[in-house]
């Protein structure tokens, strides 16, 4: 009698070529489908990721370390574009064969501002309230939100990002970019997480004086993205 054996299909995979006309093994892990890996491939996040590594400060930039493989383990769409991205990539040092930890949480970049409110003699500093799963408690934040669109207006995200979060239209001609005033090395981002994730944020401060109604207002307002689990405080 014979026997016959069923082997389940080796995931979808697919190969990406380098500038240094190395090749890349990108696979997809358990649960991710095909359509999710060419998602993951062709999307913003991935190739600038790439594009960073092999940029002029990049990793790969040198020639001592080289990227064998990228599994991806996680693909989120934000309507028909990736949101989000979870990635693991294998890095080496070529000298040695040691391993370099490569976990990666893609978000791509994103804006916070920071708003001063001059009102009746005092000084208010707006922040929202929001539930946070990912630390397990509501806290405190400056308006803040990502960069969603490819023509990389930062400062119409942040005036964008204010007006839904709390209702208020800021000027853009006065926002100041706290970032750029960083060192050049710092590619005048500021890196919140970069053990794991590459979020690279653009910080804004904005002063203005307001009508003290406009404080009033803002105590406790639930704006349209309460769903969200925003609330806003003006805080002295």
């Amino acid at each position: 009698m014979a026997i016959s054996q069923r082997f389940p299909p080796p995931p979808p995979r697919g190969d990406h070529h380098l500038a240094r006309r190395d090749t890349v093994q990108i696979v997809a892990g358990p649960g991710v489908s095909g359509s999710d890996l060419r998602n993951a491939i062709g999307s913003t996040l991935f190739n600038q990721w790439l594009q960073n590594l092999q940029s002029e400060t990049g990793l790969l930039a040198q020639g001592k370390m080289c990227l064998r493989q990228v599994q991806i383990q996680g693909v989120d769409m934000f309507g028909r574009r990736v949101g989000f991205l979870k990635f693991k990539a294998d890095m080496l040092e070529k000298e040695t064969g040691t391993k370099l930890p490569g976990i990666v949480f893609a978000r791509g970049p994103a804006v916070a501002v920071l708003i001063f409110l001059e009102s009746g003699g005092e000084t208010y500093v707006v922040l929202t309230e929001q539930a946070r799963v990912p630390v397990g408690k509501s806290i405190l934040e400056l308006p803040a939100g990502m960069l969603d669109d490819e023509r990389g207006d930062i400062v119409g995200t942040a005036v964008r990002e204010v007006e839904e979060e709390i209702g208020i239209t800021l000027n853009a001609d006065a926002m100041v970019n706290l970032t750029a005033l960083l060192d050049p090395a710092t590619g005048q981002k500021v890196f919140p997480s970069p053990g794991g994730c590459d979020e690279e944020l653009s910080l804004f401060l904005y002063r203005s004086p307001v009508k003290e109604e406009v404080i009033r207002a803002l105590h406790g307002k639930e704006m349209g993205l309460r769903d969200h689990g925003e609330l806003i405080k003006p805080y002295k």
